[in-house]
């Protein structure tokens, strides 16, 4: 039940602007969390902020210097770890960029002397990635994309994170079965996940329905 509905549920003549001013003061005292668009959790939220590794800055400042007016998404694999029951040796830096320049980011790479895919399939990961490590994968991104802004970085946030394990089976495969389980229940539970905008981005990448039924089957535990 959504908070409206709970409000009403007791009072059914309460009117929305009543609803609203009670739950802007519960969020401002840390009694309730927002978890989506008319959703709320109890107990002050914990929002998702990964370290940045020195390597995806210096591609980061490469790439900008290089392409001042690309859109693009950076994130470094390494970061799963912390939601994984068997710790990962392997990384790689996904870049995720606007279609109509991801050949040209990719020769770029190439020639700044860097281990560089793009878009790559499931022989080419299991015969070149594991000999070079913290390879890049260069990827064609999905727009209005849940991001965050660290340090000046377009990196994913945790939801996109989510969703793009769910749907990029080739490019995540060690994070799938159990493994996948894993990291989606460390993830709700030790950070807040905004699950309204989590949805919205599984429906982008045309996955919100099979994606939302796992969640509810197997990810959730409040």
């Amino acid at each position: 039940m959504d908070i409206s509905s709970f409000y009403r549920s007791i009072d059914s003549d309460i009117n929305q602007n009543t609803i609203n001013w009670r739950i802007y003061s519960l969020v401002q005292m840390g009694i309730l969390n927002r978890i989506g668009r008319g959703k709320f959790e109890t107990g002050e939220g914990k929002t998702y902020c990964p370290e940045i590794p020195p390597k995806l800055k210096t591609i980061h400042s490469k790439l900008k210097k290089e392409f001042p007016y690309l859109k693009f998404y950076i994130w470094h694999t390494s970061a799963l770890n912390e939601f994984m029951l068997h710790q990962s040796s392997n990384f790689y830096v996904l870049v995720e960029v606007e279609k109509d320049v991801t050949q040209s980011v990719f020769y770029f790479l190439k020639e700044a002397n860097y281990s560089v895919f793009i878009d790559p399939t499931n022989d080419l990961l299991d015969k070149y990635l594991p000999l070079n490590k913290d390879s890049i994968i260069v990827k064609t991104l999905v727009t209005e994309a849940p991001i965050q802004n660290i340090e000046g970085i377009s990196a994913p946030s945790l939801e996109k994170m989510l969703v793009d394990i769910f749907c990029d089976k080739v490019i995540f495969s060690a994070q799938q079965g159990v493994e996948m389980r894993t990291i989606f229940q460390e993830a709700f539970s030790k950070y807040t996940i905004n699950e309204s905008r989590m949805y919205r981005y599984a429906d982008r990448r045309g996955k919100k329905e099979s994606f939302k039924d796992y969640v509810n089957s197997t990810a959730k535990l409040r």
